[in-house]
């Protein structure tokens, strides 16, 4: 998993995306590297998860290629070509079913990260003394 797939997870993660779903398609797809799959409650929610994906990564530079559905928020597609963030509403993914339609990919761990905003690094929780 890349450092950018990892800030990208803690940042949809901090607005507590749900069902998130991390998926490896270098070995069955030639046009991205992962897919980052996720939903919100609502349209809100999902906007407010695709923002936060584009603020974090916009503050190292990185900006996506391509972004869609924003303004409908039923299925939000960033892409940073290396990888596709999809924010879905609940019903539209239930209707798309990405994972089961690339259900070839393996299936990333997405570890419990949140967003350190003075370095902008997605830290483990697991790993913090508390």
């Amino acid at each position: 998993m890349t450092e950018t797939l990892a800030l990208a997870i803690a940042a949809a993660r901090d607005k507590k995306a749900e069902g998130l779903v991390a998926l490896d398609l270098r070995e069955v797809s030639s046009f991205t590297d992962y897919f980052l799959i996720c939903h919100g409650r609502n349209s809100r929610h999902v906007q407010a998860i695709a923002a936060s994906v584009e603020e974090v990564l916009g503050r190292r530079r990185i900006r996506p290629r391509h972004v869609e559905g924003f303004r409908h928020a039923e299925w939000v597609l960033l892409d940073y070509t290396d990888f596709v963030v999809h924010v879905f509403g609940r019903e539209r993914r239930t209707f798309l079913q990405l994972e089961r339609l690339w259900g070839d990919a393996p299936r990333l761990d997405t570890p419990e990260a949140t967003v350190d905003s003075p370095g902008d690094r997605a830290i483990d929780n697991r790993s913090t003394p508390h």
